[in-house]
């Protein structure tokens, strides 16, 4: 294996990232970092890809079925040893030449403004082209695979960011916690987790100094008995922040409280954790105030292909739930689960065509905008930005008329988003607040949007 040819680079690796983290632990200041993040906060909309060896069985090894949801896990579940694992995946890994295109344009078509994939999960197959391990898909296929979804994420005028998992269920010195599959005998006696950590960081490192600007790293994942530190996290992110100092990360080095989910991060969040913190499949009743964050979702139950999972949600439902995510100031990043050779599941295609045409008519109030200042009505939800206000309609009013909040701001115009004519509407003004009347139809059945334009201040 390529990883013992290395040891004495590893060595020395804890001198270079001593003088690395004095280098890069410089307090940012709230304008730097606002400048960093102003383009994610813009965004609103980003596409998720799960994608591995995983997506080969598609839920099912051996004949049989995997009850658990997720298949991107199947190692586990199913008690795989790491040796038959790539014995029996590895020679099956042959992506199709046009793939990354193919996940680029279904981005774009959607409105997505990034794209973040599965570098690496937890089965420790890497995407990209690493000299230390023979375990990728450089080694499997004779292509750089990572520089393939990079190349074409950014020639699709997107950002793009690379999911990498902290735990490793094939590296022979990767600690038996953490998710390690259950097979037998499979225990602790003989490995050094610190030469695991050491080979995870330069790994990442890798990544980094390899292809190019990488525009998000979205860690995946910490427990209640990693402590961060068994990570060398702050080291890890000096060394991230080193190579690429605009560079965003959420906050998965770091553990939620006992007992608890990941999603619970939201609990002890602080901004040295990482720049966003990430609810997982659920949308945070109130939104997070004061904290950047992303709801992660999969379009029906599982995050990686799973060839029996037909329970997707519907178009509306999708749409609905990114209109409620920005009312509140957090991102959706909406996940597909491409097939073994890197195709996208003709119902993924057709919901993200789908809310593509949505967002070609109504992105002005997703895009930028900021949460609701009001609390959100029975009929919908609102979204806002300096000079105006976006009433998102998923109940249409029979009686057409639609009761707006009192505001201290004048209003200026009013008219459907869907009207490239802006044809102001009618509006009544009172006291008490500020009534919309509409026309008979909905112009979008799924959700229509009314823009509230104010007067300069």
């Amino acid at each position: 294996m390529k990883i013992h040819k290395i040891t004495l680079k590893l060595a020395l690796y804890g001198l270079y990232m001593l003088a690395l983290s004095l280098s890069a632990n410089k307090q940012e200041t709230t304008e730097q970092r606002d400048a960093r993040m102003a383009w994610w906060r813009e965004a609103r909309f980003g596409m998720f890809v799960h994608w591995g060896l995983y997506s080969i069985p598609a839920g099912e090894w051996e004949g049989k079925k995997l009850e658990q949801s997720c298949v991107e896990w199947i190692q586990k579940y199913a008690s795989i040893s790491a040796a038959e694992y790539e014995e029996k995946l590895v020679p099956r890994f042959k992506p199709k030449t046009d793939f990354a295109a193919e996940w680029a344009a279904t981005a774009k078509m959607a409105g997505c403004k990034y794209l973040v994939f599965t570098s690496k999960h937890h089965e420790g197959f890497a995407l990209h082209d690493s000299q230390y391990t023979h375990y990728d898909a450089k080694d499997a296929s004779g292509r750089d695979i990572f520089k393939e979804i990079v190349d074409a994420t950014k020639a699709a005028g997107l950002k793009v960011g690379a999911y990498h998992s902290l735990i490793d269920w094939h590296h022979p010195h990767a600690y038996a916690g953490f998710g390690l599959p259950t097979v037998a005998g499979v225990t602790n006696d003989g490995r050094d987790n610190s030469i695991y950590v050491n080979y995870l960081h330069r790994q990442v490192e890798e990544i980094l100094t390899s292809y190019g600007s990488i525009d998000v790293v979205w860690w995946d994942y910490s427990r209640p008995d990693c402590q961060g530190e068994s990570w060398r996290a702050k080291d890890l992110m000096a060394m991230v922040r080193k190579h690429q100092p605009q560079i965003i990360m959420n906050d998965r080095l770091f553990c939620a409280p006992e007992g608890s989910h990941q999603d619970d991060h939201l609990k002890i969040w602080e901004p040295s954790h990482g720049d966003f913190t990430t609810p997982e499949q659920r949308i945070p009743d109130s939104g997070i105030a004061g904290v950047d964050w992303e709801t992660c979702m999969t379009m029906n139950d599982t995050w990686g292909y799973n060839q029996y999972d037909h329970n997707w949600k519907s178009t509306e439902a999708l749409i609905r739930n990114l209109i409620d995510i920005v009312s509140k100031g957090g991102n959706y990043l909406l996940n597909i689960g491409p097939q073994a050779d890197g195709s996208i599941p003709e119902a993924s295609i057709q919901r993200m065509h789908e809310i593509g045409k949505w967002m070609a008519v109504n992105g002005e109030a997703i895009y930028g905008t900021t949460a609701s200042p009001y609390e959100k009505p029975d009929w919908g939800r609102y979204t806002a930005k300096a000079d105006r206000l976006y009433a998102h309609i998923f109940d249409w009013p029979q009686n057409s008329k639609l009761s707006l909040p009192a505001s201290e701001r004048k209003i200026a115009k009013v008219y459907l988003l869907a009207d490239h004519n802006e044809q102001p509407l009618k509006i009544s003004v009172a006291p008490t607040g500020t009534t919309l009347h509409l026309p008979a139809k909905a112009p979008d059945s799924t959700a229509s949007v009314i823009v509230i334009k104010y007067e300069s201040i």
